[in-house]
Formats: C-alpha cells, structure tokens, sequence
C-alpha cells in the first residue's frame, strides 16, 4: 500500500532516543542543566538512557555526561529555530508519524502491546512522536539553513584526495549500472474473475452484517501485515497510498459498507472506512492477488529468449526493448535503466552496489562481461509478483580505493559531507559561548565532546 515507507526497526536507537517522555516516570527530578531559558531534567537523562539500553545502542562514555550534551545541543538548534521562524508543516510530520507509529504496531503485533511496552495510551504515544519527529525534523532545517550552499570545486577535491593518509583512503565498492526488460506472466481472465467473485462474496457477506470485514481480512487477505490487524492500514494520507486505492478510500463515507473491487499493482482489494481525520484516513482492506500459472510463466521466459536471441542478432537495440516490451513502468521510459534510490541523500543513481540489486538480478550479473545480455529468469518484483526478465550489464567499476580520476562524485561527496560538518562544529561552538549555560557543579567534571559548557 505504501509509495515508500522507511524501512525501520522497531526498537531502533535512533527512533527510541526521543522517547524519554514514554518512560515510567520512577526518577526523582531535579534540574541538572540550563540552556538558554531549557531546563535539563535528570529523570529526561534517565528515561533516555533506559531507551538507548532497550534499543541495544552504545553510549559512549559517561551517560550522565554524553546525554545531557546530546539533549543541550537539540536545545540550541530549537532556539535557532525559533529565533529564525522555522516551522515544519504540520502534514508533513503527521506522515512521518502515522508511518512510523503503523510500522511499530506491524512489529509488535497490536496496538495493545504498543501500549503496554510503553505504559501509555495510544494516543499519548502519538502525541510524543509528534514532538519528537518536529523536533527532529526542525534540527535538519535547522543544519540546512545554517550550511546554505556549499560549493566544491575540482581543486577543492584535488587538494582533499592529496591530503588524505594513504591508509585512510577511502574503498569505492564494485558498482553496476544494468538495463532490464521485464514481462509479466499472462493470466487468464477466468483467474481474475475469480479473484473479483471472492471478493464480492466478501463485501456481500458484511454489507449483509453476515461476517465482520476484520475477521475475512484475517482468514483471507494476502496482504500479511495488514491482514494480522484485521486489515486495518492506519491513518494515511493520500500520498502514502497508490493513487487508485487512495481514490476510493477517500471517497468512502458509510463505515458499515464496503467498495467495489479495486485493482491496483498490488492485485485486486475491498476496502472498508474505519475513520476519517482531516486530510486522513484509516481503512481495513483485504487484497487477493491472481495467481500465476507455471505453463504462463514458461510462455514469458519462452518470449524472452527469443527477445534476447533477437538483440544479440542485433535486430533491434536494448533500448528499444525495452521501451516497447518491457512491463516495467519504473525503467521503461529509461531505456530499461535501473535506479537506485539512496534512502540516505534521498538521490537516484543508476549505480548499483552489488546487495543494492534486487538478488535474482544481482546473482545474474555477477559473473557477466560488460555488453553482455542475460538469459532469461524469474524474479519477485517491489510488488512480490512473480515476473520475468532478461538484463544487460552496460558497466562495471570493480571495488577499489578511491582515485582523483575515477571516484571524482564519491571524493567530491565526501569533501561536502567534510565542509558541512565543520560548519556545524563551528556554529555550534560559537552559540555555546553566546547562550547562557548553567550545569550543576557535580556533572562539571565530565568530558565533554564540547569544551565550552562548562564556564
């Protein structure tokens, strides 16, 4: 159902740090920081402590000196923020909240023992996400104001390669670019009636108050994690869904029905309104997905010989191909080129890293010559449907340490990732000395990362 949700782990340090307010409150508290007019509780220091040790993350050092400084530098990019008007659009961190609260509960089994593990209501718990994700989201607008735009010349790269220990020199791993035509198996038209007469029987079966929609999407549906919450997606907003699913969960209105039949990439669902909240929904759903027949899935791979046969003949080009015959709607307008899309810089790059391929492609390429066009093979796409595909690898880099000439993109990455950090380090060492900062005399003694604290 998702576009694309990040894939997170449930207890992940990074997630759980700004969960203090979730914890029991057993700390007797006092105030053991001040930053700016913030106050620094000992008891947020031990709740976030309790987080990182439930999240199996290392705290290095002192906690009760490392954290209380993690928390004081948040302090002053939320000042910053304030002082510039810097607000992040309320959508948007509702999103990020629905994701990751809906990603949680598939992990944990229910929004009971969501609850449980965190002693508090669902809604209490939402209430704190939202804090911690606009505050989280308010520090990178933050950092990106403060870093502006930092130009990098062939010089500036020059000089950082140059300048780099010889045994720190960064490993370029080998990276592929490869073009794929795909067919998708055919599948009777009596299978997909089928499909839709299933589902009709279902949505007969509730609007005629004869079965509840949950226990149908339990027994039935094919969509595994929804289906273990009775079908039920959570709160979305209409980006978060695939546009033909979304057209008909927004237009719902009578909670007791259910829609029609709607196809999607995914397969073929019924939909039931649970509730809606402004430019959100939640709805329960059940998909069915026709199934492939073995003698289809030969008649594809069949096809595609002969497509393959016909390129290394040369009768049409790779390209064409997949423009005109590949099903793949990601790549097709691409010339059947692959993308990556980097969660991390939220870029694309038809460069892959050999385990950013999908597994079926990246075991077919590895032992291929640049040029050369596979043969044909099965594979499971985004959607996990079976289909059929053939790839022509159009370039190798083997893995090496990096060199001015040929790593030109990643040096020059790595030489803004270096000015971006230093402008940070830097404001953040002149707003330590320009913010008022009291700490309480027996947390004086730590070793901090920032010797301008303690005054």
């Amino acid at each position: 159902m998702y576009k694309s949700i990040r894939t997170l782990s449930l207890f992940a340090a990074t997630l759980l740090v700004g969960y203090s307010a979730l914890a029991q409150d057993n700390v007797i508290d006092e105030v053991i920081w001040v930053v700016g007019d913030e106050a620094i509780l000992k008891s947020q220091v031990e709740e976030q402590r309790i987080s990182m040790t439930a999240a199996g993350e290392k705290i290095n050092g002192d906690p009760y000196c490392t954290i209380p400084e993690q928390i004081a530098l948040q302090k002053l990019f939320l000042h910053q923020a304030n002082l510039d008007s810097i607000v992040v659009p309320e959508t948007s961190i509702l999103q990020q909240v629905d994701a990751e609260l809906n990603y949680y509960i598939s992990q944990i089994g229910s929004k009971e023992k969501l609850e449980e593990y965190f002693n508090k209501s669902y809604n209490e718990i939402r209430e704190v996400k939202k804090d911690q994700v606009r505050d989280r989201e308010t520090i990178k607008q933050v950092q990106k104001k403060i870093v502006g735009t930092i130009k990098v010349t062939p010089s500036d790269v020059r000089r950082y390669f140059e300048t780099v220990p010889k045994d720190s020199v960064p490993f370029i791993p080998t990276r592929v670019e490869a073009q794929i035509v795909v067919l998708e198996p055919r599948i009777p038209q009596k299978e997909i009636d089928a499909v839709k007469d299933r589902l009709r029987d279902y949505a007969d079966r509730v609007n005629k108050g004869e079965s509840e929609f949950s226990t149908l999407a339990v027994l039935y549906s094919e969509d595994a994690e929804s289906a273990k919450h009775g079908g039920e997606l959570g709160f979305m907003g209409k980006g978060q869904l695939v546009p033909e699913f979304a057209n008909v969960a927004f237009n719902l209105q009578d909670p007791k029905k259910v829609s029609k039949v709607v196809e999607t990439e995914y397969g073929f669902h019924i939909i039931q309104l649970i509730e809606k909240r402004g430019d959100r929904v939640n709805c329960r759903h059940i998909l069915l997905k026709p199934k492939v027949e073995e003698s289809a899935i030969k008649e594809a791979l069949l096809r595609l010989d002969s497509i393959s046969n016909d390129l290394k003949n040369k009768k049409f080009t790779f390209d064409e191909a997949a423009q005109f015959i590949s099903m793949d709607k990601d790549t097709r307008n691409n010339n059947g080129l692959m993308l990556f899309n980097d969660p991390n810089t939220y870029s694309s790059t038809s460069r892959f890293e050999m385990q950013q391929l999908p597994p079926e492609v990246a075991r077919v390429i590895e032992d291929m010559n640049v040029g050369d066009i596979s043969k044909p093979f099965r594979m499971i796409n985004k959607n996990n449907k079976e289909v059929c595909a053939i790839v022509k690898l159009k370039s190798r880099v083997e893995g090496h340490k990096a060199n001015a000439s040929e790593d030109y993109q990643a040096l020059k990455q790595m030489v803004e990732e270096k000015k971006r950090n230093e402008i940070i380090q830097s404001w953040i060492k002149k707003k330590i000395t320009d913010t008022y900062i009291r700490i309480k005399p027996e947390y004086n003694k730590c070793k901090y990362q920032y010797s301008g604290w303690v005054k």
